[in-house]
């Protein structure tokens, strides 16, 4: 039998593109597909096509969106496994979309090699299930005609296996999104060359159109004769709309590889893994790089309004630290303000949200000629002084099951006081705010040189 895939997402051109790369497996009939341009529409073709095998969804879309769709899809069809593809491959998503009951990520733009592995490694999955499905069936019809004790250890058996085979899925997904940070640096680090060898390029291709196009003119203007078959060909390939379209293109291709160059260098400052050993650095460049990896979460959703950033930096000497560890301080700062204000904002009423908008500010400044001084303070809820006392504590957190690993405080107190020689603080009483404020040295070699000795 032929596998049912549904492909949910608003860009016009993907069914088209689906059909090109799979037209193969479509004509043989190993794949039936079929597509959706959103959530709800995702949800009624579910109804016409009950045994559709996989959903393959994008997060963005109008009316519904794919978090929703997933939560929807994990109450009516607990067989059909879904696969995330979206452009926004960032942990945040990564995790919100595995809490909601994703089986896989992928990240566009879509490598359909990688995409046709999935499908066939998700299919394979879904076929077990559904045989361990009418495999349970088969069981309860025999387990109808035995005592009822000992059909009640069998359905506990089934599901103490259910279980462990979830949480074994879980163990994989987690394990893979720990090692996406490396992944999505190493990406950035290997399209760098080619997005830099295009956007070099493209000034000479413009000007060498130029010419091409200013000698076609100059044909025209000095062709004594009639040609009909140029006259034909001109008339064809419509001259004089190329003529104004090909600069516009032109343009706009450097406009993106000029997007795609600022993304790349946004990610390989985040990541710096190619400074790992400890060095000066401009500490607002590693801040201003996780804004920009966080910006999807502070633009405003159905659930959540939008959340400013304000930035208020003083004029820093480069500081010596261990660069990727100590953004990774930042994104987790910052994460778990942009969690604290959603949570918060859900208890007050749009009017309340319009007078005092949510708002994380981010101070820096300099403490004395050896120290610094960084600030993210939200104007969310607060936090209570029973809180704050466990706060660095691992495995302690207050986000429900699933949302939190307890982990992200624990590990950026130990990235500020125990690798940099620091302090980090919490600072906050109920219904005003939290404030985290870490002070580090600006020189750490001699720091470490005197530990040493």
């Amino acid at each position: 039998m032929s596998a049912k895939i549904l492909f949910v997402d608003d860009e016009p051109d993907l069914e088209s593109l689906i059909c090109q790369k799979f037209r193969k497996k479509i004509r043989a009939e190993e794949y039936q597909v079929f597509f959706a341009y959103n959530g709800v529409e995702a949800l009624a073709k579910l109804q016409e096509q009950p045994d559709i095998d996989i959903v393959l969804t994008d997060i963005n879309m109008p009316v519904m969106d794919g978090i929703t769709l997933l939560e929807k899809l994990n109450q009516i069809a607990s067989l059909v496994k879904t696969i995330v593809i979206s452009a926004y491959g960032d942990l945040g998503n990564i995790r919100k979309a595995m809490n909601a009951g994703a089986f896989d990520f992928l990240t566009k733009p879509i490598n359909f090699q990688d995409l046709e592995i999935t499908i066939n490694k998700t299919l394979s999955h879904v076929q077990q299930l559904k045989e361990n499905e009418r495999s349970r069936q088969e069981r309860e019809e025999k387990l109808q005609q035995s005592e009822a004790r000992e059909r009640e250890k069998a359905i506990q058996l089934e599901m103490a296996l259910e279980n462990l085979q979830r949480t074994q899925a879980q163990l994989i997904q987690t394990e893979k999104m720990s090692s996406l940070g490396q992944l999505v640096a190493g990406v950035a680090h290997e399209i760098n060359n080619p997005v830099n060898f295009i956007y070099g390029n493209l000034t000479y291709v413009n000007e060498y159109t130029q010419h091409l196009l200013d000698l076609i003119k100059l044909y025209q203007q000095h062709d004594a004769y009639n040609h009909p078959e140029i006259e034909a060909l001109i008339e064809k390939i419509e001259l004089e709309f190329i003529r104004e379209d090909l600069p516009k293109m032109l343009s706009s291709m450097k406009v993106g590889a000029e997007r795609i160059r600022q993304i790349v260098l946004t990610l390989r400052n985040f990541s710096r893994l190619d400074e790992a050993d400890m060095k000066p650095v401009n500490i607002h460049e590693g801040i201003d790089s996780t804004i920009v990896i966080l910006q999807s979460r502070l633009k405003p959703k159905p659930d959540c309004p939008p959340i400013q950033i304000i930035q208020e930096y003083g004029d820093l000497p480069k500081i010596e630290c261990y660069a990727s560890q100590l953004n990774q301080v930042f994104m987790n700062l910052l994460s778990n303000a942009i969690d604290a204000l959603n949570h918060y904002d859900k208890t007050r009423s749009p009017e309340q949200i319009k007078n005092q908008p949510s708002t994380i500010t981010i101070r820096t400044s300099i403490l004395n000629r050896d120290w610094v001084r960084i600030s993210v303070k939200d104007n969310g809820q607060g936090i209570t002084s029973e809180v704050r006392t466990r706060l660095f504590s691992p495995f302690f957190t207050t986000k429900p099951v699933g949302q939190g690993t307890g982990l992200g405080l624990s590990i950026s107190y130990q990235i500020v006081v125990d690798k940099h020689g620091g302090d980090l603080k919490c600072l906050s009483q109920p219904d005003g705010g939290a404030e985290f404020v870490i002070e580090i040295p600006i020189r750490q070699r001699e720091r470490v040189q005197m530990k040493a000795s």
